[in-house]
């Protein structure tokens, strides 16, 4: 078996596990170096957090572990394809590669289908589901151009 079957069947045995804790089927690992560095599992239920899927948990226990926002030189392997939000996670996040297991077809055949938020993405802001209206945009410019001037910013 290789490393990278083993950190597949390693994310497959978090969506196992979490599934009998009653939460969903998606677990997800972070390797650098040849070594698991984060883990997780979907905590939205347990945790009422929608944001906190399996390949976001992974993200946040990995950066937590080596103390940076930047994981470049990381691979993750999850066990189902990333949604949107967590596919744009992976690329804030900077991971040089993605490894899945069940495909975004086998999820929306359980019920977790994510084509209306691409759908949602191709529309015009403000004839999206959810409308989306622009305000105060020249006051909060000034966030940024503070931003851009401080000495102390990190960049990210």
């Amino acid at each position: 078996m290789s490393d990278a079957q083993a950190f597949m069947r390693r994310a497959i045995e978090l969506s196992r596990d979490n599934v009998k804790r009653g939460g969903g089927p998606f677990g997800a690992v972070i390797v650098k170096d040849g070594r698991i560095v984060g883990e997780g599992a979907n905590r939205v239920t347990a945790s009422n957090d929608p944001t906190a899927h399996a390949e976001v948990t992974a993200i946040r226990d990995a950066c937590t572990r080596l103390g940076t926002f930047d994981l470049s030189g990381a691979e993750i392997y999850t066990s189902c394809e990333p949604c949107p939000m967590c596919l744009a996670a992976i690329y804030w996040a900077r991971l040089d590669r993605i490894h899945f297991a069940n495909t975004k077809v086998d999820a929306a055949e359980i019920e977790f289908d994510d084509q209306f938020i691409y759908q949602e993405f191709a529309r015009e802001p403000e004839r999206r589901r959810i409308p989306m209206r622009q305000m105060l945009r020249e006051e909060a410019l000034a966030a940024f151009r503070d931003w851009q001037a401080s000495a102390t910013k990190i960049r990210y």
